[in-house]
């Protein structure tokens, strides 16, 4: 018997949501970053073994819009909860339920008795095992959960119990998508979210929420194992435009050479990455813009 399903991953900001997914997976396909709002599109990545297949939807995190992209976002993590056989809410080991986590669960109690929901308390890795059980105790209360399981996504501490647990709640269906296949978006986003995580990584608080990439162009040069990659980084302002540049060029060239070791391993091939940076005023603020940089 075939079991075939989709699994929407749900959280505020910064709980481990890409981390348990790449962990999962077993690459790294989901920006990771210790800045909220890392994931901004709804991205499909699959789980294949022979007798099932699990599709994950790596949503953003809930949270409050203060903008177009923050619309965009949670109507994007929302509208998941309707198309799918089990929902996975991630929350971390903070000792109290904060504002965030009781919002997401105020949205989930509509789907009580009708879609399968499981949770996963993530980072126990950084909490003693003594003070799980009040935790676990704590959400149990709340009679919400089909499962709790507690688990690390950086360490993959019960991370395969949890891909077990799934399964017994899959429907049985057929195989949606090719064996090979792990992730339903093209290289070209694929790089560009690589190029923002790095970004992300080197920059300071205010100028990462601004930043949108686009990949100009992928080409592979002929005879030569080698690809010449173009892309460009959109900044809100003209003075990050100089901070993403940076003194001399350094910033740019940072992030440039991070990023290139990161495709280089997710493509397979040499590559020679050049980037340029461009101001686009206020683009989180307009719809078309927020179109533009592929979140619709």
């Amino acid at each position: 018997m075939y079991r075939s399903g989709f699994v929407t991953i749900i959280g505020r900001p910064n709980v481990g949501k890409s981390t348990l997914l790449n962990r999962i997976i077993g690459e790294k396909l989901s920006i990771i970053s210790d800045k909220p709002q890392t994931t901004r599109n709804k991205i499909k990545m699959i789980y294949s073994e022979d007798s099932c297949q699990i599709i994950f939807l790596d949503t953003p995190g809930i949270q409050k819009p203060k903008n177009s992209l923050g619309k965009y976002m949670l109507d994007t993590s929302k509208e998941t909860l309707k198309e799918v056989d089990v929902i996975t809410c991630i929350v971390d080991t903070s000792p109290k339920i904060g504002e965030m986590d009781q919002y997401i669960f105020q949205a989930l109690q509509s789907l009580k008795g009708q879609t399968p929901i499981i949770l996963l308390i993530n980072k126990v890795d950084a909490v003693k095992k003594e003070e799980l059980l009040p935790l676990i105790e704590k959400y149990e209360k709340l009679q919400l959960f089909e499962e709790i399981i507690p688990i690390s996504a950086l360490n993959g501490d019960n991370v395969k119990n949890y891909v077990e647990t799934l399964k017994g709640y899959l429907p049985e269906g057929p195989q949606y998508f090719p064996e090979d296949m792990i992730i339903d978006q093209p290289e070209k986003f694929i790089v560009s979210e690589i190029i923002r995580e790095k970004a992300l990584y080197r920059l300071n608080e205010e100028v990462p929420h601004g930043i949108a990439v686009s990949i100009d162009s992928m080409k592979i040069r002929k005879d030569k194992n080698l690809m010449d990659v173009q892309g460009t980084i959109f900044v809100e302002r003209e003075s990050h435009k100089g901070i993403i540049i940076g003194k001399q060029g350094k910033m740019l060239k940072s992030i440039g050479v991070l990023a290139r070791k990161d495709i280089e391993h997710l493509l397979d091939i040499q590559v020679n990455l050049q980037l340029w940076v461009k101001v686009s005023k206020n683009w989180r603020e307009k719809e078309d813009k927020v179109r533009r940089f592929g979140y619709s």
